[in-house]
């Protein structure tokens, strides 16, 4: 982790793998709310999966997910009883995480990014950037991007290479450059309980 200007840079190779507790892929967590929560206690979390093959996903009773294609031909999403195809890089698509949703890959392997609210308390909008652009930090979110292809520059000079993040500290405008090719995902987390 290292910090540039009023920017926190979370990079990609310091993150740890953890592997499914059903052996079909592993996850990194980019960032999450408290720090250092279990599956069981965070407010909101977000990581990177290596999906290596089908299966059911794990249930999160209580939370809300958004899933976006980063790498491969993508899956098909069964979701209560729903078929759901994810195979257009960089889009997301929402579902609730306690939903019986099992997993079918299309063609081999992929990679996703996955962002996990807990419902009552924190809700996320799940943007992403393929062109430069100003991004609005409000006073009562936390904003994290993440660079899911190419690079980018937030800020100043702050480099983000892929899978790198950044939290922006707000409120504010900031402003990411991203590369030719590029993509970067904008997360937008705002609590929704009461003051």
């Amino acid at each position: 982790m290292t910090t540039s200007g009023r920017i926190q840079i979370l990079r990609a190779d310091e993150r740890p793998a953890t592997a499914w507790l059903n052996g079909g892929g592993v996850t990194r967590e980019v960032a999450g709310f408290p720090t250092g929560a279990g599956l069981d206690a965070f407010d909101w979390r977000v990581s990177l999966a290596d999906v290596a093959s089908a299966g059911p996903f794990s249930p999160f009773p209580g939370v809300d997910r958004v899933i976006t294609l980063v790498e491969g031909p993508g899956m098909t999403l069964t979701v209560d009883g729903a078929g759901h195809l994810v195979d257009v890089p960089f889009r997301p698509f929402a579902f609730p995480g306690d939903a019986a949703t099992d997993c079918r890959l299309l063609a081999g392997p992929v990679v996703d990014f996955n962002v996990m609210t807990r419902r009552g308390r924190v809700g996320a909008t799940v943007d992403v950037l393929t062109a430069p652009a100003a991004v609005d930090v409000p006073p009562e979110a936390t904003v994290l991007l993440v660079c899911l292809a190419g690079g980018a520059v937030v800020g100043d000079d702050a480099v983000l290479d892929r899978f790198d993040a950044a939290l922006p500290a707000g409120p504010g405008t900031c402003e990411v450059r991203v590369r030719t090719g590029g993509a970067v995902a904008v997360v937008t987390l705002r609590s929704t309980t009461a003051p």
